[in-house]
């Protein structure tokens, strides 16, 4: 079983972006549930859509914004 989902309901774990501050600015959610990538929403609409990465997808991201 992954770290990132929650054994009761299989949920996955969010993690908010370390950019996020609280004050209504842009706000993100990773999940990083086992061999599915990444998993992004906005930290407001936590019941709107969520954008699904495949693994190689997100580790192109993050070389690009690092």
């Amino acid at each position: 079983m992954s770290p990132n989902i929650r054994p009761e309901n299989d949920q996955p774990h969010w993690r908010k972006s370390s950019y996020s501050n609280g004050a209504g600015g842009e706000c993100v959610e990773c999940a990083f549930p086992s061999g599915a990538g990444a998993l992004v929403r906005d930290s407001k609409v936590v019941d709107g859509d969520t954008i699904r990465c495949g693994a190689r997808a997100w580790a192109e991201f993050l070389r690009s914004v690092h």
